[in-house]
């Protein structure tokens, strides 16, 4: 575990100086014992909530061995996802979160229809047939988002120089709601670094004593 530590701030920092003409950052994410947390959604909103650019970028969820891939999916608002079943079996998704509803009927294939996200927020997927199938979309305003990786780094390129707000959010972070940081980013300076350290929930049987 401390190598991984180790290799997740070396990944850091590599990504900092390699990138000394860029704007960005690049983020660290782990939990409150330091260990690297993985997909965990970080974006990046403009300070004064001036609207951003809009390149919309289309997502897919496939059904794969009785579970969704990926379990966590970042998209901006107005995207499109696309949930190919790839099981032998049959699969019947919904989703009851207010930022999205939809229900769609037992499928096989590529049958179900896309789903448009068109409001920010959490939208948690599940399967009527398969309890244990879950997924997780965060849906944000921004087009300058990204997800950890095994070590917990994520890099955010941000084309233009400004004072922005950074955000990072975990599906099973304690209290549910984004930490953020400030971010001042101009052109031509060092890739910005930001740490995070996120509480999570306790696991379920733990939390049921």
């Amino acid at each position: 575990m401390v190598y991984i530590r180790r290799a997740a701030v070396f990944l850091l920092l590599a990504a900092a100086s390699c990138a000394a003409s860029a704007s960005g950052v690049a983020v660290q994410v782990s939990d409150s014992a330091g260990n690297p947390l993985p997909d965990t959604v970080v974006y990046v909103e403009a300070e004064s909530g001036a609207a951003l650019p809009k390149p919309l970028k289309s997502a897919e969820i496939e059904q794969k061995g009785l579970k969704f891939i990926p379990l966590v999916t970042v998209v901006q608002v107005g995207s499109r996802i696309d949930f190919p079943n790839n099981d032998r079996v049959r699969h019947h998704i919904y989703s009851f979160s207010p930022a999205h509803k939809f229900d769609q009927k037992l499928y096989s294939g590529t049958s179900a229809s896309p789903q448009i996200f068109d409001k920010a927020g959490v939208v948690v997927l599940g399967c009527n047939i398969h309890d244990k199938m879950v997924a997780y979309i965060r849906v944000v305003e921004t087009p300058y988002y990204g997800k950890t990786d095994a070590a917990g780094v994520v890099r955010i390129d941000v084309p233009a120089s400004g004072k922005y707000v950074l955000k990072v959010w975990h599906y099973n972070m304690a209290g549910g709601q984004p930490q953020e940081q400030p971010l001042a980013l101009k052109a031509g300076d060092a890739l910005a670094t930001a740490t995070f350290r996120l509480a999570l929930k306790p696991p379920a049987a733990e939390a049921a004593l």
